[in-house]
């Protein structure tokens, strides 16, 4: 049997804060691959919260042995199998509508709307779920070019990129409030100046919202403050001058530094001696990686080797809230990748109040 507790003091203290918010205001997250029991177990949790309502994409009699066999209950869990759904023949027709299918896509639009991953984007994209979570059980690839293809970009983001977000009470240097978000660890290789400074900005922006506070965002480099004077750490500090530019012209509440060095940005020991200030500097509460062989590697190391709680990826610069967690991931990660995403939902329309994107 399984046990699937419905009390909060089972949940860390971030996912806490998560649930609270949404026991407010519950969002329909959509799940691209219903047919795995950690799936299946991390939506009864979410339910058992009250805190979000689910929606599994599969074959439904799978998924139904499957909860049956682990003994997890799927009461208020909704089921959709894409090729016999009601909106099956809708979203053909909004496919085909789609004039970048017709000059990009090859395959028909039945094919695409029976894939899972591309229904679920599809009923993001369309309103009929409010965010998404996918990849345990595929290639990101495919994931990904679901979302890219069906859900609308945002303008003002170069390139869509990825924000892990990490939490451990026996990491004491992980953000000034328990919380540490990490961009970009998946999708960009080698960013740009330009690229660098929107992931900044980008996820500064939902560190605000999560922390509710002016959260400070480091741009890491091998350099702290011109202590290298070589192409990447110059990168670097043009990127963060750029950042900080846009963030006081658009009044963010968002301190931005950079370039400079993970020890001075995370331990404040370190900082001390490196550079010395009057007053005792604020721990980092966002980690924007020069390239993502860097990211990568580092949020592998804090997963692996310090033990950190790791949630995301964040899917950041579509016009809706996405996620995509590894086919490695745990119940626990992919209860609270769906949390994180559900509150992205939540503050959306705040995030971007121009409306429609």
């Amino acid at each position: 049997m399984s046990e699937i507790s419905t009390h909060p003091e089972s949940a860390n203290r971030v996912t806490r804060h998560l649930l609270e918010q949404l026991r407010r205001h519950p969002k329909r997250v959509v799940f691209t691959e219903g047919e795995d029991v950690r799936v299946i177990e991390a939506a009864a949790r979410l339910v058992a919260e009250e805190a979000v309502a689910p929606i599994l994409l599969g074959n439904r009699d799978q998924i139904r042995a499957l909860a049956a066999e682990h003994g997890i209950s799927l009461k208020f869990v909704h089921l959709i199998d894409p090729p016999v759904s009601t909106d099956f023949g809708l979203f053909c027709q909004r496919v085909e509508n789609m004039a970048r299918y017709r000059s990009v896509q090859s395959a028909k639009a039945e094919e695409l709307v029976a894939k899972p991953h591309y229904y679920g984007a599809l009923m993001v994209q369309y309103g009929q779920a409010d965010a998404i979570v996918g990849g345990n059980l595929a290639q990101p690839s495919a994931y990904f070019r679901a979302l890219i293809h069906t859900i609308k970009p945002l303008a003002h983001v170069p390139k869509i990129f990825g924000v892990n977000i990490l939490t451990g009470s026996h990491l004491p240097n992980l953000g000034s409030d328990g919380l540490l978000f990490l961009a970009d660890c998946g999708l960009i290789p080698q960013p740009s100046i330009e690229e660098l400074a929107s992931i900044a900005l980008e996820t500064g922006k939902l560190a605000r919202h999560f922390l509710g506070q002016r959260p400070l965002v480091a741009m890491l480099s091998h350099s702290t403050k011109g202590s290298a004077s070589n192409a990447d750490a110059q990168r670097v500090a043009a990127a963060a001058t750029l950042a900080r530019d846009r963030a006081a012209a658009d009044f963010l509440e968002i301190v931005i530094e950079g370039e400079i060095q993970a020890d001075v940005a995370l331990d404040p020991t370190a900082a001390e001696i490196i550079m010395p200030a009057p007053e005792a500097r604020p721990i980092a509460d966002v980690l924007v990686f020069p390239n993502l062989d860097a990211g990568h590697i580092a949020l592998k190391l804090l997963q692996h080797v310090a033990g950190a709680q790791c949630y995301g990826q964040l899917i950041l610069g579509l016009s809706r809230p996405a996620a995509q967690v590894p086919r490695t991931a745990s119940v626990e990660a992919i209860f609270g990748t769906a949390a994180a995403i559900a509150v992205e939902a939540i503050k959306f329309h705040q995030l971007y109040p121009d409306g429609e994107v």
